[in-house]
């Protein structure tokens, strides 16, 4: 079923938008939707995001992959995007580090069973 919004709804929750300050948390609930699309677990109980500045509705992540190599980086970097935006932060920039290098943390590795 297709939901569609009509003008008058569609302003107010862009007002909604704008009166609403962001927050580390409304960031962090956003990269939780985000899944590792290889070990299909989000970006933040993996651990890969470093750092999470917020100015006003700008926001900068710190991140790393679980790999320097990782294929899926640039779709993982669109989805973070695309969350962010939509909880009403503007333009996102997105920094990476892989110093130190992503290592899982025992509960990760006990929900991708390898503990």
């Amino acid at each position: 079923m297709l939901l569609t919004m009509t003008p008058a709804s569609k302003k107010k929750l862009q007002s909604e938008k704008k009166k609403k300050s962001l927050t580390k948390e409304d960031a962090i609930a956003s990269l939780k939707e985000v899944l590792d699309p290889e070990l299909q677990l989000d970006i933040w109980t993996l651990g890969l995001i470093y750092d999470i500045t917020i100015k006003g509705k700008d926001i900068t992540i710190l991140m790393t992959f679980t790999s320097p190599t990782c294929p899926y980086g640039p779709m993982i970097v669109g989805q973070i995007k695309t969350v962010l935006v939509h909880k009403g932060f503007s333009t996102p920039s997105i920094d990476f580090s892989f110093d130190p290098p992503w290592q899982p943390t025992e509960e990760v590795k006990q929900l991708l069973g390898l503990a």
